[in-house]
């Protein structure tokens, strides 16, 4: 079974989030650049499936700049097999509708039983890529799973809404995203580092996956206006002298919160 698992570059969680002002696209030197959370939690997932499966090949693939290429073999340290990287110019500030268009192109070219990602990244936090690629794909989705189960023809998960409790299963080949449900991901080891070094490692173009680099360069998506978010403001203090209940009362009543 070749499982392919979506991985991103992303700028520190712990760290400042800066947007440019001029662009509208995250400051990527404003903080530490890291493997998504997400997609190490669905290397994990692959990696816990190929642990017991022999056949089992674990695949990641990124749209990212050249620079990430250190951060990706992060996952190949980790024990996935090989990586392959989208690397273009022409894909700088690429919005969800362009990306999800790269990455089915690149998923067919590199081909799959079983895709996994997760639900939503930690800089965009769309939530919508996952089903964009598999409606591409014309491939069933199964997503924000809080389980996973993976066979031999099909896979099936857990889905908890608002409401209830789903069960979910689909025939292979499909694609499932992840929540932070899933557990935490292993740390690579001295010698799995040292191997990652050897892991097979393709870099792919648009023109590797015969897209019009032309083409691309017209907006699919408009920003209309962006600006900084403002300063927190100082909250009210409340100062109980006997009446504290009354004006917690008349606080909530004047900002419509009761």
């Amino acid at each position: 079974m070749k499982i392919v698992v979506l991985v991103k570059e992303v700028p520190d969680t712990w760290g400042d989030r800066v947007l440019n002002l001029e662009t509208g696209l995250a400051d990527r030197a404003a903080s530490e650049a890291v493997l998504d959370e997400i997609g190490e939690r669905a290397i994990e997932v692959a990696l816990s499936y190929a642990d017991e499966h022999d056949d089992a090949e674990v695949v990641l693939l990124s749209m990212a700049p050249e620079s990430a290429a250190a951060t990706i073999r992060k996952g190949l340290a980790m024990g996935a097999a090989s990586a392959v990287h989208i690397v273009d110019e022409a894909l700088h500030g690429a919005d969800l509708s362009l990306t999800s268009e790269v990455l089915a192109a690149a998923l067919r070219k590199a081909g799959f039983d079983l895709v996994i990602t997760g639900n939503q990244s930690t800089d965009g936090v769309a939530g919508v890529l996952p089903a964009m690629i598999a409606e591409r794909l014309g491939i069933p989705q199964l997503t924000a799973l809080t389980e996973v189960t993976i066979e031999a023809e099909r896979v099936s998960g857990r889905r908890v809404t608002d409401v209830a409790t789903m069960q979910v299963s689909a025939p292979l080949p499909a694609l499932v995203s992840i929540t932070e449900a899933l557990p935490d991901a292993r740390f690579p080891n001295f010698k799995g580092i040292m191997a990652a070094k050897k892991k097979p490692y393709e870099t792919w173009s648009l023109a590797d996956l015969e897209i019009d680099g032309e083409r691309v360069d017209v907006p699919r998506s408009i920003m209309t206006a962006i600006a900084e978010r403002p300063p927190r403001q100082a909250g009210v203090k409340i100062v109980d002298e006997g009446d504290a209940g009354q004006k917690l009362a008349d606080f909530l009543r004047e900002n419509r919160l009761a």
